[in-house]
Order: structure tokens, then C-alpha cells, then sequence
């Protein structure tokens, strides 16, 4: 197997990286380092210049200018057995068989001939397809052929991972497995970028964000920081509402009236409803303020059911860097409260 990274050295280093299609600027001028042993969400709206960046590290596509560095080498081709890639179009031989294709792509990884096949059972049974090795891939349903992709992508125990989008097309269990299995190589010290559009999983599972929009890096910081930054001190309250029968029409003008309540206390910025948790009001609070304070002064206000303070989350900073639609007045303005906006 591949030697693991002990060195200090960064694992992916672009300077001054550009890269044009035709009159498109797909990215500009790409600065960023990924630490050895960091689990990293590279995130962006589509078209934001991500797989563009990911397929420039792997040496798919080549930049116009600057320069790239993966695991020391001025080229991924010169690493390609400590390299771990999951591409956003799995790439499956639809016509092999499960086994048949697996064995192959660890073959070309540099697995030894005779740890080949016993290494591919394993693997198909930890995913939960361990009954589907003599199955041709594309008998399989799309998670499965996305199990499959994983599997061919870490099975020869790599470095560095990169992973586009490897939670697209699992259901709420394979997504659970699929963590978890990062988790591992997280905690066994591999680097491993990802790009994904699921925030919670991002967040769950990473320690540094990076970020771009329309080819410019926005975002390049760790989750810590990020929050301790961000955080605008959110207090959600879910009020106690005694409904009459299922009238919503009641309950609509209840949660206004409690809004409205909430919205008068003193140091009390923004009250607006909660886009992720119906039925819950998130109230911003001016910095400074006491948050323990005020939320007995909520309390006292109106009847909750539940009252806690809210962290910032990567959803809410993406939105707020990027735009809900995905557009923004320039990189990295930021154009109010996070959770208000």
C-alpha cells in the first residue's frame, strides 16, 4: 500500500491558477492551500468554478496559468496511487461486473495482484453489496453504482481523497454509512477535500471551508473561526400556542402577535420565522447583549415550549456570501444578518 503523508507539507497547493473556456472565466487567479491530514468542504453554488478546480488538481483539464502542487508533485499523474478521486460523473464500466470492475481499478491503483480479491470483498461487504459482486454495474440502482464509485475511489487506502458531491443519489442510510466511512479516513489522518451541496453533512464532517462563487475564492477559513466570526447571537423560540381544533389561520396571527411581542424587548434586532424549523421564531439580538438575560426576558415575555441559543450554520454563511439565488454584488460582501436576511 501507498506510504501515509508525514511530512508538514501541504497536500494541494494552487498559486495564481486560471483557467478559461473560451470567453468564460471558469476560475480566477485560485489561491489556496489544503493542510496534510484537514477534512475540507470545498463549497460553491453550481457553475461556481468547483469541479473546474477539482479536475485541474487531478490533472484532467490543465490551467492557462499559475501552479498546482498535490501531495509534492507538480502534477497528480505523479501521485495517482496516493490519490483518491470520487468524480461527480461516477465513471462505472456499466457493462463489467461489480467484482470484475473493482479488481480492475485496484489493479491500476498498485494493489498487489494477490491482495486484490479478498480487498474487494471486504469493501463490497462493509458498503452493504457484498451480494452484488457478480451483478453488472449497471443492474445496479444509483446509490448502489455510487457505493460502487466510493469503493474503487478509497479501497487502495490513499492519502489524499478528493470527493465531488459523494452523497448525491443515497438515501437518509447509505448518507449515514457514507459519513461514517469519512469520518474513518478523518480520523486515520487522510486529507480529504469534498464538494457537496449538503450542508449538514459539510458541516458535520469537516474542520476548514473553502468556498467560491463565479470562479473567485469567498470563503477559506476553519469552522471554528468561522463561527466565532458569524455568529450573531440567534435565540430560537418556539412559543406555546394553545390552537383551536387545526384552524392554521389562528395559529398564523398567534405566532404574529408573539413576534410582534418579542420584537419590542429591548436589544431585540430582527425576530423573523424560522425557514428550517416551522412553528419557531429566530430572534437576533444586538451585539453585546447578555443572550442568558435575554432569553429569561423572552420567557417572561410570552409562553415558549422551547427556547435555545442557534450557531451559526454553513447554510446560513453560504447564503449569506453567495445569495439564496445564487448571486451576490460582489465576493464576500455581506449584506446583513445572517439569519434575518
Amino acid at each position: 500500500m501507498p506510504p501515509t503523508i508525514t511530512s508538514t507539507q501541504p497536500a494541494l497547493s494552487i498559486q495564481g491558477v486560471r483557467k478559461t473556456f473560451g470567453p468564460k472565466v471558469a476560475v480566477t487567479d485560485m489561491n489556496l492551500t489544503v493542510e496534510t491530514g484537514s477534512t475540507v468542504a470545498f463549497l460553491g453554488p453550481n457553475g461556481a468554478g468547483k469541479t473546474t478546480t477539482i479536475r485541474m488538481i487531478m490533472s484532467i483539464i490543465f490551467p492557462d496559468r499559475g501552479e498546482l502542487n498535490v501531495l509534492g508533485k507538480k502534477s497528480a499523474v505523479e501521485s495517482k496511487d496516493r490519490i483518491g478521486y470520487l468524480p461527480e460523473e461516477r465513471g462505472l464500466y456499466k457493462k463489467m461486473k461489480v467484482g470484475a470492475f473493482l479488481q480492475y481499478m485496484a489493479r491500476l491503483k498498485g494493489v498487489p495482484a494477490e491482495q486484490v480479491k479478498p480487498l474487494v470483498s471486504k469493501w463490497l461487504d462493509k458498503v452493504g453489496l457484498g451480494d452484488c459482486e457478480k451483478k453488472k454495474c449497471e443492474e445496479l440502482s444509483k446509490g448502489m453504482q455510487q457505493k460502487v464509485g466510493f469503493v474503487a475511489a478509497i479501497m487502495h487506502d490513499p492519502d489524499l481523497v478528493i470527493l465531488d458531491e459523494p452523497f448525491s443519489g443515497l438515501d437518509p442510510v447509505n448518507a449515514s454509512l457514507m459519513r461514517s466511512l469519512v469520518d474513518e479516513m478523518k480520523h486515520a489522518g487522510k486529507t480529504i477535500l469534498f464538494s457537496t451541496h449538503v450542508m449538514a453533512h459539510a458541516e458535520a464532517l469537516c474542520d476548514h471551508v473553502l468556498m467560491i462563487h463565479k470562479g473567485d475564492k469567498v470563503l477559506d477559513e476553519s469552522m471554528d473561526d468561522i463561527r466565532s466570526r458569524l455568529d450573531l447571537r440567534t435565540v430560537l423560540v418556539e412559543p406555546l400556542i394553545k390552537t383551536r381544533g387545526l384552524d392554521p389561520s389562528f395559529v398564523g396571527t398567534a405566532m404574529i402577535e408573539v413576534a410582534h411581542t418579542l420584537q419590542a424587548i429591548r436589544n431585540v434586532e430582527l425576530v423573523v420565522p424560522s425557514h428550517r424549523q416551522p412553528g419557531t421564531l429566530e430572534v437576533n439580538v444586538a451585539e453585546g447583549t447578555d443572550t442568558q438575560e435575554m432569553m429569561r426576558q423572552i420567557a417572561f415575555a410570552v409562553p415558549i415550549r422551547r427556547i435555545e441559543l442557534r450557531r451559526v450554520s454553513l447554510e446560513d454563511i453560504f447564503i449569506n456570501l453567495v445569495g439564496a439565488d445564487g448571486t451576490e454584488d460582489g465576493p464576500g460582501s455581506v449584506k446583513g444578518p445572517i439569519a434575518g436576511e
